[in-house]
């Protein structure tokens, strides 16, 4: 069985070399280990210091951001012939100690995609309010999805070599949240495990602020609902607009009958409104139910393609 350990890098000469020799040199139950780095257009001797210690190097001739680094890898990974893919920062925020756990659900066949938990509470440089936001994501993702997620947003996991070749990354700003939706709503099976982490080297680069965190993160949920499980999601949409609609019509009916009902004609307009928009957004739940049906005959011919 044959390992990769994907690495995706943007201007980390510093700290590469650390992640590479903290790999752990062999595993019970892989008989190859080999590490691949993506190498995102760095300005600097990421690219250098990978192969002096041992990395194949894959790079983009720019920056194009972390999703599609992670998505070059899982391609190169996949045309090296990896059975399982680890996929792990290049800023050493992830003890690498700890891909042994990461990879051994998915060797004793309990899972096909396996999720490093970070302790979230106890993590000293998480601020409390990064705290609140890192829980209430993983718990919406767990909402939606109905996987095993303690950790939404970490991006050390591993993936065995199925649940790799059907992955498709639509987002341009992180993988973390879609691959967990995605993988969910295809059958596979999702497992946490704990794991250790590194004092940081750097403040992240992946968004500018709090703000832009949870903007970017909470479209990225929703549009996965949307296309993973989008009968349930305009079905949600439409009785939010019926019970609006119900509530106003109501409403309409109580002045109505108590001889008012000409002053509260708006009332009735916009519940007609509301009830007529529930009404559509339900023929749409069903239409996008049949386009998602189509997506999913589409996606089995391209694994077989990527498969062959």
């Amino acid at each position: 069985m044959k390992l990769i350990i994907q690495i995706p890098c943007y201007n980390e000469e510093k700290t590469i070399a650390s992640v590479i020799s903290d790999v752990p040199e062999s595993i019970t139950g892989i008989d190859d280990i080999e590490i691949l780095v993506i190498n995102d257009g760095s300005t600097d001797r990421t690219a250098e210091e990978s192969e002096k210690s041992g990395a194949v190097v894959v790079s983009h001739l720019c920056n194009m951001g972390l999703a599609a680094s992670f998505k070059t890898g899982l391609k190169a990974a996949l045309s090296m012939g990896a059975d399982i893919i680890v996929n792990t920062d290049g800023d050493n925020q992830y003890c690498s100690a700890d891909i042994e756990r990461l990879v051994r659900p998915i060797i004793d066949n309990q899972a096909d995609m396996v999720i490093g938990a970070r302790d979230i509470k106890n993590h000293k440089e998480f601020s409390l309010s990064k705290k609140i936001l890192q829980s209430l994501g993983s718990f919406i993702v767990k909402l939606i999805s109905g996987a095993d997620v303690l950790d939404a947003p970490s991006g050390f996991r591993a993936f065995s070599r199925e649940c790799a070749t059907r992955i498709n990354i639509f987002d341009n700003f992180s993988y973390t949240m879609e691959t967990i939706i995605q993988s969910s709503a295809k059958g596979f099976r999702i497992k946490s495990v704990p794991v250790r982490v590194n004092p940081a080297a750097r403040k992240s680069r992946l968004f500018k602020n709090t703000f832009q965190y949870i903007f970017r993160s909470g479209c990225t949920i929703l549009r996965m609902f949307a296309i993973y499980r989008p009968f349930r999601f305009f079905t949600l949409l439409a009785l939010l607009f019926l019970f609006a609609g119900g509530c106003l019509l109501v409403r309409y009916m109580y002045f109505f009958l108590n001889g008012g009902g000409a002053g509260h004609i708006q009332s009735l307009l916009l519940a007609s409104i509301l009830v007529i928009g529930g009404f559509l957004l339900q023929v749409i739940a069903i239409f996008a139910d049949l386009i998602s049906i189509n997506r999913k005959l589409l996606e089995d011919i391209q694994a077989k393609i990527n498969k062959n």
